[in-house]
């Protein structure tokens, strides 16, 4: 499975953008997706996660209510709607494929290349 992430750029405080990744090969909707970041300065951490039919979804306390994550398997691609954003999610975002279920990187066996969000204030 190849992963392309994109969507990201600069926006002021309070706004909203919309990630996306798209996969590509077989069997899209048997992989958990997931969105993590990396800060300048700080380890890469997990965002959100979801499951292969979209029923099961996880987020990191700091972005939920904010953020949103969804797929569509007949475009094989996962999004993350990003509102209300602040200065501290400034990173680069990366979106994540795995067999099952976790939090943790390691668990993802699948990368993108990240894309580039920055919130001015």
């Amino acid at each position: 499975v190849q992963l392309q992430a994109s969507g990201g750029g600069l926006v002021q405080a309070g706004g909203s953008l919309r990630l996306s990744c798209a996969a590509s090969g077989r069997a899209f909707s048997s992989y958990v997706m997931a969105w993590f970041r990396k800060a300048p300065g700080k380890e890469r951490e997990f965002v959100a996660a979801i499951g292969g039919s979209g029923t099961y979804r996880d987020y990191e306390d700091s972005v939920k209510g904010r953020f949103t994550i969804s797929r569509d398997n007949a475009k094989n691609t996962v999004y993350l709607q990003m509102d209300s954003l602040k200065p501290e999610d400034t990173a680069v975002y990366y979106c994540a494929g795995s067999t099952w279920t976790a939090r943790t990187e390691y668990n993802y066996q699948y990368w993108g290349q990240g894309t580039e969000v920055t919130v001015s204030s």
